[in-house]
């Protein structure tokens, strides 16, 4: 299998490190944008603003997770590492929620 280069477009800005960690980890471009659009769990990433999205991937015997960090510039997201876990990763922190969100949340009575 031939892997491609992502390129950067008007979406998303791929770092030559999130490139060479797609390449070890045989990820595609697609399955991170996949990741990013639809995660089973988002977590704060280790670096300042920064989210980290999470997907599980293979059978219930052989399972692992694939991961990627990014963050949002405007409407661009750039995209700084990918990455595979072994096997089921702990629950670290909260769901980052926006402040806007949340404040909204709070005045309806939703959250506490």
């Amino acid at each position: 299998m031939r892997f491609n280069i992502p390129k950067n477009d008007s979406k998303y800005h791929w770092t030559q490190h999130s490139v060479r960690k797609m390449l070890f980890y045989g990820l595609t471009a697609d399955r991170v944008k996949r990741i990013i659009r639809n995660p089973k769990r988002m977590e704060k990433g280790i670096v300042p603003d920064t989210l980290a999205a999470m997907q599980p991937v293979g059978t219930k015997k052989k399972s692992t997770e694939v991961w990627t960090m990014y963050a949002v510039k405007g409407q661009k997201k750039i995209i700084i590492t990918a990455w595979r876990y072994p096997s089921t990763s702990p629950v670290r922190g909260e769901i980052p929620i926006p402040a806007d969100i949340l404040a909204e949340l709070k005045e309806d009575g939703i959250v506490i």
